[in-house]
């Protein structure tokens, strides 16, 4: 896996407990720089782009699996075991694959607006669409602006939000090719097997957050993360797909209890 490589962030204590932080589709490792104050304060964080997103070169394949293939390969070169492990949105499908490859690399998994299966997809919002579909989506996308790439995340959030400078310069190394690419893999995923379907047999302590007003998935859908196993779900009110924007602090509260409950003997 070395061939291709991987941009790596490390925030926090290297001595502290390691929590890998992965981001959703078209996304890149800067989307979780709001709760990194808090998660760095109590955890060694290690944010990836993943391949062909941010500074990480394309893959030669974009499967869920080879993807979490390749971020195995990071836990393993840092040599980290039982990891605590956060996902927004697609990148859940990842982490997912992660811990059914790899049950000895995570050790708690904290999933944030990961739509459980196809059918809880709901039309998507219109500027999302239009960037995505073809013939004008690759054109839209090359040359897209700020602006157009911050009215692109705010479009799947509920509450007023402010989308630093640094976190959309860092979108700008996503291509049209790598995003689409990533989607047909996501749906490919979860058609073959629902989410919650895969989890329920790993025994990962597992917490869901999702917003109770996402625009993106069916918040209803968020239940069927319940027949996981101890699995704990908390819908955020008046919150969309963004909770890492939308409610920082309520979100970063969250993904630490997890934590150290996790750890707890």
């Amino acid at each position: 896996m070395s061939e291709y490589p991987m941009h790596v962030v490390h925030d926090g204590p290297g001595e502290a407990p390691p929590l890998l932080l992965i981001h959703g589709s078209g996304a890149s490792s800067g989307s979780w720089k709001p709760l990194i104050p808090a998660l760095a304060a109590r955890h060694h964080v290690i944010r990836i782009d993943l391949p062909g997103c941010g500074q990480s070169p394309p893959p030669p394949s974009y499967d869920v699996p080879a993807q979490a293939a390749r971020v195995a390969a990071v836990l393993d070169g840092l040599r980290l075991r039982s990891v605590a492990v956060a996902a927004h949105s697609s990148g859940g499908y990842v982490a997912t694959a992660l811990a059914e490859q790899r049950p000895d690399l995570v050790g708690s998994l904290m999933l944030i607006s990961t739509g459980p299966g196809l059918d809880a997809l709901l039309p998507q919002p219109l500027l999302l669409r239009v960037l995505m579909a073809p013939p004008f989506g690759p054109i839209l996308w090359s040359t897209r602006s700020d602006a157009m790439m911050r009215r692109g995340i705010t479009a799947t959030c509920v509450r007023p939000v402010d989308i630093p400078d640094d976190v959309i310069a860092e979108l700008r190394g996503t291509t049209y090719r790598a995003v689409r690419s990533v989607l047909r893999a996501n749906e490919a995923y979860i058609a073959e097997r629902s989410v919650p379907e895969r989890l329920a047999g790993l025994g990962v302590p597992l917490l869901v957050i999702f917003g109770a007003a996402d625009p993106r998935w069916d918040p209803a859908s968020a239940h069927r993360y319940e027949t996981v196993p101890g699995a704990r779900l908390e819908l955020l009110r008046g919150v969309g797909h963004v909770p890492i924007f939308e409610a920082t602090e309520a979100t970063a509260s969250l993904l630490l209890t997890h934590t150290a409950t996790a750890r707890e003997p």
